[in-house]
């Protein structure tokens, strides 16, 4: 007969009690807590909502759920993390105290999101709201953020609000114009009725130098939207360029009944009545502006321009002194204030403190070019040459310093230099007529036999000259050089004329302006005395020759430059 045992051994009750532990999570001891998170999350109004939500949630997995359940939880999670993560994202720019709660909020939204996608991979919005943080100070690169939105756009096949938004957001990142016009093309197919992804391919096609198509793209996003004021705005500068005036100022008015307290519209109708030579009204423009916002650096700038176009030149350099005495150390108002410096004869001044600035910030780009400009302008082509080497090192692609280095080297006879640094200049804006003259002008004048293609210096020189409506008298003479070049002395003369003909009628345009600046018709004057020297060679049947050494010039164009003004 078997003994009775009154007590179990340690090893069976601890086997036990394993196979309960088991059971209990085979059978969803944490369905309780998954089914209040549930709950919770369909009445979730609030952050304190969704941190319950996350709570439940991460309880009812620690407690154990069965394979499907755990599935629907981690869903929950991702998109409980998603949602907290978009509101603080909200509240960054709504309910910021300082810097540094901007730098933690952001950072709590970013780490919302990397959870979102831990549990659920598949959220296009995630990747999309985690780009547009990265985008923000303190957050990654450009290659980054387009890393996110790629995978935004990947996939968002069944969430089209989603992957429209990210191919708007992408397009603005694009260099490349057909790369940009692919992603806003995309975009409005996806989303045809939405009035701003519409808005944002008109604005696109507007800086691509596309007005009608700009046009058709704005008057939709105003069908769709006739309450966005934005929009008229966007149509008025639009219609500015195309100069049909009235009907930009028409378009101004209605911003301006829809947001009768903006800024943006009185600015923008002031910058059109400037675009007329309509200084008094731009000005009361301005003032009505100012009287809402009297501390806008920007628009004390604005108005020191307008002033300075004017000819008050007192009235302009008391807004620049305000400017400056409300933002002494922004580099903006230093930046402007040194180019009202040159504007007036004061170089010198001009380049001293736009060298304390560059000091300040070696890297500031825009001082480093501005600084190579104003020593252009001196005639210190070497320092200028310098400064545009130290900019390209910080911007290799930047088109303008291209350009400025090319025109430096030229000054210099450094012809080769000059022509590689012009052919940058035009893979980077091939329609630039400045660049177009200035390459086909070395390209048919220089003594360097090795260097000349006439050829090329007439195709170069038609395409500047189609660009600026044969209007420009040295374009012009570029054009008669390069086929005085070829041999063809004919056509030499005709366009050395018709560019005599226009200079005249320029300079008589300046004779019967009331003005000061004797510079113009000194200028004016040069350009005609080069023309008509070189309407002298070519009926000699001999061509131009610029012939430089080291600043030097037996014979230069004087405004061989088509922005030198500017």
């Amino acid at each position: 007969m078997l003994k009775r045992i009154s007590l179990l051994s340690p090893a069976i009750v601890l086997a036990s009690l394993l196979v309960a532990s088991a059971a209990l999570a085979a059978e969803g001891h944490g369905q309780a807590d998954l089914d209040k998170a549930t709950e919770a999350k369909l009445a979730a109004s609030s952050i304190n909502d969704l941190n319950e939500v996350i709570r439940l949630a991460e309880s009812a997995m620690e407690k154990g759920l069965d394979v499907t359940n755990t599935e629907f939880a981690k869903r929950l999670l991702g998109s409980a993390f998603l949602q907290r993560g978009q509101e603080t994202t909200k509240q960054l720019f709504s309910n910021v105290a300082s810097a540094d709660d901007f730098r933690k909020r952001r950072q709590l939204a970013v780490s919302d999101l990397e959870k979102a996608l831990k549990f659920e991979p598949k959220q296009p919005q995630a990747y999309l709201w985690l780009a547009q943080l990265n985008a923000l100070p303190g957050g990654t690169g450009v290659k980054e953020v387009t890393a996110l939105l790629d995978k935004a756009i990947e996939l968002g096949a069944d969430d089209p609000v989603s992957k429209a938004k990210a191919l708007v957001f992408r397009a603005n990142l694009q260099e490349q114009p057909d790369k940009k016009r692919a992603d806003l093309d995309t975009a409005v197919q996806l989303m045809p009725d939405d009035a701003a992804v519409v808005r944002a391919r008109g604005l696109a096609l507007a800086d691509m130098d596309k007005p009608e198509l700009a046009l058709a793209d704005l008057d939709k996003a105003i069908a769709l939207e006739p309450t966005n004021g934005s929009t008229y705005e966007a149509k008025a500068i639009v219609l500015a360029r195309l100069k049909k005036y009235d009907e930009a100022i028409a378009a101004i008015d209605k911003a301006r009944e829809i947001n009768p307290k903006s800024l943006g519209p009185l600015v923008q109708r002031a910058k059109i009545h400037a675009q007329q030579q309509k200084f008094d009204a731009a000005l009361e423009d301005m003032n009505q502006a100012l009287a809402i916002d009297s501390g806008n650096i920007a628009l004390l700038l604005l108005r020191a321009g307008v002033y300075q176009e004017k000819g008050d030149k007192q009235k302009a350099l008391a807004d620049m002194d305000e400017a400056l005495k409300l933002k002494p150390d922004m580099a903006l108002v230093i930046r402007s204030h040194a180019l009202f410096l040159a504007q007036n004869d004061r170089l010198d001044e001009a380049i001293g403190e736009l060298e304390k600035l560059s000091k300040r910030d070696p890297k500031d780009t825009l001082t480093l070019l501005q600084l190579a400009m104003l020593y252009g302008a001196k005639k210190n082509s070497p320092k200028a040459i310098e400064t545009y080497q130290a900019l390209l090192a910080l911007a290799p692609d930047d088109f303008r310093a291209h350009r400025g280095l090319g025109d430096s080297l030229l000054n210099l006879g450094r012809h080769d230099e000059a022509i590689a640094h012009y052919e940058k200049a035009l893979k980077l804006e091939p329609k630039d007529d400045g660049v177009l003259n200035n390459l086909a002008w070395v390209l048919c004048t220089s003594p360097d036999d090795k260097l000349r293609n006439g050829r090329r210096a007439i195709e170069l020189a038609t395409e500047a000259c189609k660009l600026t409506e044969y209007k420009v008298p040295h374009i012009l003479s570029t054009l008669a050089a390069a086929c005085a070049e070829t041999g063809d002395f004919d056509n030499a003369v005709k366009w050395i004329t018709k560019g005599l003909e226009l200079a005249d009628k320029v300079t008589d345009k300046v004779t019967d302006k009331v003005t000061d600046k004797e510079g113009d018709k000194e200028g004016d004057k040069e350009t005609k005395d080069a023309l008509k020297k070189e309407l002298e060679n070519y009926k000699a049947k001999k061509p131009t020759r610029e012939l430089l050494s080291e600043g030097k010039a037996e014979e230069k164009k004087p405004e061989k430059k088509s922005d030198e003004k500017k």
